[in-house]
């Protein structure tokens, strides 16, 4: 992970594993579409929050029975999607 003097912890150009809290109402939430200088909007208070925290993402296998790797990304908050008009990850 390359540490810079951007807008979140990784200055890369893969997607990773990103940990967010909005400043407003304290929500926490992750994300697997996390980008480097790209944050997502809060469900709730439709702010931009940017990652406090990002790793790089790791196979799926391991991961427990509570994780949904299936989960839907919400395109219509996050910062990179909107910016390339289309979902930001791969297509399966």
């Amino acid at each position: 992970m390359n540490k810079g003097k951007g807008l979140t912890p990784y200055q890369g150009k893969r997607r990773t594993f990103g940990e967010y809290h909005c400043p407003d109402c304290h929500r926490k939430w992750c994300s697997s579409h996390s980008w480097a200088d790209k944050g997502q909007k809060c469900q709730n208070c439709d702010v931009n929050v940017y990652p406090t925290k990002q790793t790089p993402l790791q196979k799926p296998d391991g991961l427990d029975e509570h994780i949904d790797i299936e989960k839907h990304h919400p395109q219509h908050l996050c910062e990179r999607c909107k910016e390339l008009g289309r979902f930001c990850g791969r297509r399966r």
